[in-house]
């Protein structure tokens, strides 16, 4: 029996899966900059973590362009992708909803519900894309919007904290609805994660 070498997970990692680390590193980053908006309600913070959403981004797209470059797509990187995926364009926006003053009763809800459509969403690309593949390299078409949209959730909790429009001053106020409170604004990322789950809407991918 050979014995594993020191490292020996690191040296199977592709060029590509590189890449989907430094999006999940940009996602953890982004929820630690949060976190340290709500110690310090210093809007620096926040405006860092959003603007860790379109590095992730950036990251997402390089690594699949270099996966299929260097012809070195697997399993594994289809999984890494998804993990990070999970970070920073479902936890992290979910996060920063939550910095942002979406604190009521329902917007808890809103926000573990998008990010629970956000994982099911991956999970279900991971074990269709085979077949939406048809036979080629790369996915024809997106059952449901992609969890990267999330970057627009991020844009917008930017513009209002650019703005000074968080907390008590979020966009829409809040309703008082039964025993807790709901911002209009938690709506959102109800509708982004119920667009993602959709199996009717399909979206050819570029």
């Amino acid at each position: 029996m050979t014995t594993p070498k020191h490292f020996s997970m690191i040296r199977e990692f592709h060029l590509a899966d590189f890449f989907t680390l430094a999006n999940a590193a940009c996602g953890v980053a982004a929820v630690f900059f949060a976190m340290k908006y709500v110690e310090s309600q210093s809007v620096r913070y926040f405006l860092i973590a959003t603007a860790l959403a379109p590095a992730a981004f950036a990251f997402d797209v390089i690594d699949g362009r270099v996966a299929r470059w260097r012809r070195t797509h697997s399993a594994l990187g289809r999984e890494l992708d998804s993990l990070a995926d999970v970070i920073s364009f479902g936890v992290a926006p979910a996060v920063l909803g939550f910095a942002a003053g979406l604190q009521g009763g329902w917007d808890w809800l809103a926000l573990i519900y998008f990010v629970c459509c956000g994982v099911g969403r991956l999970a279900r690309y991971n074990v269709t894309a085979e077949e939406l593949s048809e036979g080629e390299d790369k996915v024809a078409c997106f059952e449901g919007t992609p969890i990267p949209t999330s970057v627009l959730l991020t844009g917008l909790l930017a513009f209002a904290a650019w703005q000074g429009r968080l907390g008590e001053d979020l966009y829409w106020s809040a309703w008082t609805i039964g025993p807790w409170d709901l911002h209009p604004m938690a709506l959102l990322f109800v509708l982004s994660g119920t667009l993602m789950i959709s199996k009717t809407l399909h979206i050819p991918k570029l």
